[in-house]
């Protein structure tokens, strides 16, 4: 089943980047109109802050973890085989 998922939406990738985008955008929309004045820093003032900040730290998870990967965590697929 989750294969399926997989494969489903790997071969629509260009429209998943598209709903992706625009799911930021409009929770970066929703952010301008949310009350802000319980906000603790200055930062947290700004329109979708916090959108931004998510998006931009699961980028540098993804981008860390294929550095780990290739760092030597990642093996050959025959590791197994000799």
């Amino acid at each position: 089943m989750l294969l399926r998922l997989i494969e489903f939406l790997r071969q629509r990738l260009r429209q998943v980047i598209y709903v992706s985008c625009g799911l930021l955008a409009l929770v970066a929309l929703i952010d301008v109109f949310v009350d802000k004045h319980h906000a603790h820093t200055k930062v947290e003032h700004l329109p979708a802050f916090w959108s931004v900040f998510g998006f931009l730290a699961c980028v540098v998870i993804v981008i860390a973890s294929k550095a780990f990967g290739k760092a030597g965590i990642m093996t050959r697929e025959d590791y197994y085989d000799e």
